[in-house]
């Protein structure tokens, strides 16, 4: 695992993190509601951040470890792996920039789990402790999400366990920003990172990237 490739998880995380908030926006916001009278609403929200994140470096670890075996096995799967990442990290670019949207597709895909594992949540609702608020998180982390499938292909080509699972923490830690800023009602920072200029930025590096390793995967065969 190397630096560029941590870093570009983060800004995949911070990109998305204005989809984020569409999907998971909503639900930070209403924490307050479930949360007890009078409390300090930011340890619950941390607390269901961080059960968020670890659920996406628990798949990044499971993800990471398919690879791995699936490399040991057979030879050509690495190169393979790659040029599969490759290709979800350019479709998570043009989904980035808005220039294509077929990750929705994987998204609908997805959504028949989600519908078995949500219910699930609603158990640790009202919150007592701010410990009930981490597996509510840890379940919100499997929301069927476009960008979060997407990483977990590079997940998949990364090598390891440990390096797939870093690949996600890295996302996760990405789209925290934008999630605690709309937890706080900064709306000033969330239109920020709504930015076009700074989306079709990130998108169009993202991009370049990916065609980057798209080249090397192929080489390498």
């Amino acid at each position: 695992m190397i630096e560029t490739d941590i870093l570009s998880a983060f800004l995949i995380g911070l990109a998305g993190g204005v989809h984020c908030v569409g999907m998971c926006g909503g639900i930070a916001t209403a924490l307050r509601v479930v949360t007890p009278p009078n409390a300090n609403p930011w340890p619950y929200t941390l607390s269901y951040n961080i059960g968020r994140i670890s659920s996406y470096t628990a798949a990044g670890a499971i993800t990471g470890a398919i690879g791995q075996i699936s490399t040991s096995y057979l030879p050509i799967a690495g190169p393979v792996l790659a040029i599969f990442s490759s290709l979800m990290l350019l479709a998570l670019a043009c989904y980035l920039g808005q220039w294509w949207q077929g990750l929705r597709v994987v998204e609908k895909a997805g959504s028949r789990i989600w519908k078995r594992i949500q219910p699930i949540s609603k158990r640790f609702l009202p919150f007592r402790t701010p410990l009930h608020a981490l597996p509510y998180g840890m379940i919100w982390g499997w929301l069927p999400c476009g960008l979060v499938y997407s990483t977990l292909t590079w997940a998949l080509a990364s090598g390891s366990a440990a390096d797939g699972a870093l690949v996600m923490l890295c996302f996760g830690l990405g789209t925290l920003p934008t999630l605690l800023a709309a937890s706080a009602g900064a709306k000033w920072l969330v239109s920020g990172f709504r930015n076009p200029v700074f989306r079709q930025m990130i998108a169009f590096l993202l991009f370049a990237y990916a065609s980057w390793l798209m080249v090397k995967a192929i080489a390498s065969i």
